[in-house]
């Protein structure tokens, strides 16, 4: 099978034909989410690029094993500003096991994840689960001469690697440069070079999460993980791996090293990244302060937040802009995206109420053609967007009667739009609004009672203010006014 899907493929850095290895059968890994906090905007932008690929190859006839990994614990060491693992110092703060801090921050973010009408990957596995694999991994880099043994941890050793295999062929550094720009971090001693990567760390005392192995009690590196993972569920080759573009140095070239130094060749042929998600241009991000989580999104509560966004809301934002580019938060774009997605909805809803007529006044033939052609070319989802607007006008026009369409196009314009809209952009009009809980709604009543009986007081319309006292007392309320404001309880 061969469909003109092109992929602009990191490795290659061009758009390509994409031509699994085993036909129909097609592997896919992407990097998942480190579960020691809530996910926000970048998160939600990894995971619905990936997502709308695994539905298109799925729309294109693929049988696809998407597999996305969770990094829970015991190796986080290479981005922790104090060389301390951040699950484990959670843990202890928390004064709960690490795996229960992990657990918890899964759950969230698969609640998040469904809440944005994720597909499930087809396999989810935990790097904790998968020592034994990590230590087989790292045993056969040191087998094949290409890692060493220092005090009980075990080293890449890229300069020998780079005198057979090219080190950076996806990032396009060289090791000069990377020598230079490394920074020293705790265990750099240990190290022959700066620019050499852990494949097994001996543990501290201190340290919560440990492992036997022939070299010590550890953890693996960071970047033994994906590499593990990958070619057991998917084999030594599979046909593309994707994460966010901040991954491509160090962790996916280090991906690359350790596969062909363990199986002396190049284990995926297609690398996709996605781009960040920007605030004033600057990357949005845990490590500078400015994230905005998922949870609050839905719920409004952020000082850069001008009102709670839907997830239908936050994941259409996400599509309006092509993977490969930034996105640049605001309220403004956002705002535009929920009256844009609302305006879809009810073209849809529109379509599904529309009789036939005899015979078509429109052509629609480039609609179809064009969400095809949009898709096919490396996922452009913007312009795919467009078309569907576009068939938004047709439909508003034949609803207006300024059009006919026949029952063959009609029936044509539902198949693409379900097809286009919701089978593969993801998006479900069910879920277009965020519906409170009973209590968040009795909650946010209360609040606005109160909030009125405020003004009133401020205006000094003492009738009003009295009338909604009383109101709500007659209802079972007792209002109290302190200096710090209005206290309530039910009698």
């Amino acid at each position: 099978m061969q469909h003109p899907l092109k992929i602009y493929n990191t490795l290659a850095r061009r758009k390509e034909l994409f031509v699994p290895a085993n036909g129909v059968n097609t592997g896919m890994y992407v990097c998942g989410p480190t579960v020691y906090g809530d996910p926000h905007l970048g998160h939600a932008r990894s995971a619905i690029t990936f997502d709308v690929l695994f539905r298109y190859l799925m729309f294109l006839g693929y049988n696809v094993r998407y597999v996305r990994n969770i990094t829970d614990v015991g190796h986080l060491e290479h981005d922790a500003d104090d060389g301390d693992d951040k699950i484990s110092k959670k843990a202890r703060l928390e004064q709960l096991e690490p795996m229960e801090v992990a657990q918890l921050y899964a759950n969230r973010y698969h609640r998040f994840m469904n809440d944005l009408n994720l597909l499930p990957p087809s396999i989810e596995p935990l790097a904790s689960g998968h020592i034994i694999e990590q230590i087989a991994l790292t045993q056969e880099i040191l087998d094949n001469g290409y890692a060493y043994v220092s005090n009980g941890s075990v080293y890449f050793d890229v300069e020998k690697y780079n005198e057979s295999h090219p080190y950076g062929i996806l990032s396009g550094r060289n090791i000069d440069e990377m020598l230079s720009a490394t920074r020293q971090l705790d265990g750099q001693d240990e190290k022959r070079r700066p620019v050499d990567f852990a494949l097994w760390k001996k543990a501290k005392p201190e340290h919560i999460m440990r492992w036997p192995s022939p070299w010590s009690d550890g953890f693996p590196g960071w970047h033994c993980e994906c590499t593990a993972m990958g070619r057991k569920y998917l084999g030594s080759r599979f046909d593309i791996h994707g994460g966010g573009m901040d991954l491509i140095f160090p962790h996916h070239e280090c991906e690359i090293a350790q596969a062909a130094a363990a199986k002396d060749s190049y284990s995926v042929p297609y690398w996709m990244h996605n781009n960040m998600i920007t605030i004033n241009g600057q990357k949005m991000g845990k490590s500078l302060g400015n994230a905005i989580t998922l949870e609050q999104f839905f719920k409004g509560d952020h000082p850069l937040l001008e009102q709670p966004y839907a997830p239908m809301t936050i994941r259409f934002f996400i599509l309006q802009a092509h993977y490969r580019s930034t996105a640049d938060f605001s309220n403004d774009a956002l705002q535009a995206s929920e009256k844009g997605l609302a305006r879809l909805n009810d073209a849809w809803a529109t379509l599904n109420s529309l009789a036939p007529a005899e015979a078509s006044s429109a052509d629609i033939s480039h609609f179809t053609a064009g969400c095809a052609n949009a898709m096919n070319d490396d996922l452009n989802t913007p312009v795919l967007i467009s078309h569907l607007f576009d068939a938004a006008r047709i439909i508003n026009s034949a609803n207006d009667q300024r059009i006919a369409l026949s029952a063959a196009d009609l029936s044509e314009l539902r198949r693409c739009f379900k097809a286009y809209f919701f089978d593969i952009l993801g998006m479900n009009n069910n879920s277009n609004s965020q519906a409170p809980s009973r209590e968040e709604a009795f909650g946010k009543a209360l609040d606005l009672l109160l909030n009125l009986r405020q003004q009133a007081k401020e205006a000094k319309d003492w009738a009003t203010s009295d009338k909604i006292r009383n109101a709500l007392a007659q209802a079972g309320f007792e209002i109290k006014d302190t200096k710090d404001g209005t206290e309530w309880k039910l009698i």
